[in-house]
């Protein structure tokens, strides 16, 4: 079948409104949750206490995260609605924590940080999906790795905003601190305006079944090579009035055109053909339980097992306190150059990384070089921790660079494994839980034992566990690079359903396209 739907508000190019809802993503994610605990801690919280709260979050995404993927895989919605909704809870709940007063409101910030676990759970499977579903899979990891790099702006953007209001905002024992938590709220606006700028593109590619057309990186639609090589031996060519033009004049411009163009001939269906059934998606076990899909869960777990309270305690040590137990005011400039160092790097590695994979460079080298830098970095924090701040705001350049490959070679991974299967949301909900109870663990044990062992113990911790991660993926991952629809292919066909398949209906509305499994 082809179903492409172009439809959207404005006249952005789709790469542009991509970049600019992933900057405002960027700025409305977990960067400010440093900010929250320096906060709360002024208030009079404990550093337990701290943590729990900011762990509830992660507790409750990797709860819902592998829901949230499948339920972006099979609904019939448009997906740019659940992305906007998202947004806008994720924002309100965690502006929320303005409205703490003193060290008495604990339920309110536990109910507002699961609320926001559940949203946020949501967002990066459907911005994950609304990719795959506009440029397809030969364009996905140039346009992911645009979008990736434009989070991390957004979130440089945002900690420079949040530093410079709490430091101006200060005030006594630092109740001002709380004013920058309105940059969230900015960032939702942002993100809800240039959501409806995206396109929509084929909703079952983009939840990982093979498509036949796509955008590329200027915004023009062309045909899928996987889609060509399935039409093999037979007529491979679209009909000029389905919107496709398949010539080879220049003037005509080949088998492309323009997403705009397209939008002004049809509004409603830009190219659609009929067939007989639904494509079927693998079964859940035969995916869950491939072995590829079992390491980078279980790689993933550890990195961020040992990596998520590096930054608190990094913050504590650099920051300190006044005598009455308060955040220095000098603390709030340190934590945000942390993020920005940190943000800044991975925006580099983001970059290194893309042009590294179109020379052909694997995805085990370099997610192997952002494990190796987790180690590194904790020992460094240990040997500097008497030194000056610059010593210790230094090590966020290992941080930025194993964020950096990490966060970029995630969604290369699993698309990967999961091209074809129909379940590619559901996997990045399942991978992103696993990474997200490593987080929480890691918050909330690390805290407690900053708490009870000091901050040495802590980071002595986090530098044993960050071997296992590394052992883990060199021995049991294999390379993925070219193998895109290629892996596990017979066990995929084996596993699928055989449950009588769905039908095809005809769109009815701009807002309707088909009935999904």
């Amino acid at each position: 079948s082809i179903m492409f739907r172009t439809d959207h508000a404005g006249r952005l190019s789709p790469k542009l409104a991509f970049a600019l809802v992933s900057f405002a993503l960027g700025e409305l994610g977990d960067g400010l949750n440093i900010f929250q605990g320096i906060y709360l801690v002024g208030l009079g919280w404990d550093e337990g206490n701290v943590g729990a709260a900011l762990s509830l979050m992660g507790l409750t995404a990797l709860l819902v995260q592998t829901v949230a993927g499948d339920i972006v895989d099979r609904t019939t919605l448009d997906r740019r609605i659940f992305l906007t909704l998202a947004s806008v809870i994720t924002a309100a709940s965690a502006s929320s924590v303005m409205f703490v007063q003193g060290n008495s409101q604990h339920v309110l910030m536990y109910l507002t940080k699961i609320i926001e676990g559940i949203a946020s759970s949501f967002i990066g499977p459907c911005l994950a999906a609304l990719t795959l579903a506009s440029f397809g899979p030969e364009h996905f990891d140039s346009i992911m790795a645009n979008n990736i790099l434009w989070g991390h702006v957004g979130s440089v953007i945002s900690a420079v905003l949040a530093g410079v209001v709490a430091y101006y905002s200060y005030g006594e024992a630092g109740e001002g601190v709380k004013y920058c938590f309105l940059v969230i709220g900015l960032s939702a606006l942002i993100a809800v305006i240039f959501v409806r700028m995206c396109p929509e593109g084929d909703p079952l590619m983009g939840r990982g079944f093979k498509g036949a057309v796509a955008l590329d990186e200027h915004g023009h639609l062309e045909k899928v090579a996987s889609y060509e090589e399935e039409q093999e031996g037979g007529d491979n060519t679209l009909p000029p009035e389905d919107g496709l033009s398949t010539t080879n004049d220049a003037a005509t411009s080949s088998k492309s055109l323009t997403a705009e163009a397209l939008d002004e001939s049809n509004e409603e269906l830009i190219l659609q053909k009929q067939s007989s059934t639904m494509p079927e998606a693998a079964s859940y076990w035969s995916v869950f339980s491939d072995p590829k899909t079992c390491v980078l869960c279980l790689t993933g777990f550890f990195f961020h097992f040992a990596n998520a309270n590096v930054l608190l305690v990094l913050g504590e040590l650099m920051g300190g306190d006044n005598d009455d137990g308060s955040p220095k005011r000098s603390a709030i400039p340190l934590i945000a150059g942390a993020i920005i160092l940190a943000q800044g790097t991975m925006s580099a590695a983001t970059i290194a990384g893309d042009r590294l994979t179109d020379k052909g460079v694997g995805r085990k080298p370099l997610f192997l070089a952002g494990l190796l830098t987790l180690p590194i970095r904790c020992a460094l924090i240990i040997l500097w921790r008497d030194k000056s701040e610059g010593y210790l705001l230094s090590t966020q350049i290992l941080d930025g660079l194993g964020g950096g490959f990490f966060g970029l070679m995630h969604p290369y991974l699993v698309a990967d494994l999961t091209f074809g299967t129909g379940r590619f949301n559901v996997v990045m909900g399942l991978t992103a839980s696993s990474f997200g109870l490593g987080g929480t663990m890691s918050n909330f044990l690390g805290q407690l034992a900053v708490q009870y062992f000091g901050h040495v113990t802590s980071l002595l911790c986090s530098l044993t566990l960050s071997f296992i991660p590394i052992i883990l993926f060199a021995l049991f991952m294999p390379e993925t690079y070219g193998q895109r629809g290629h892996l596990e292919e017979v066990n995929i066909k084996a596993s699928r359903s055989q449950s009588p398949s769905a039908k095809f209906k005809p769109a009815e509305s701009d807002n309707q396209y088909v009935q999904m499994t």
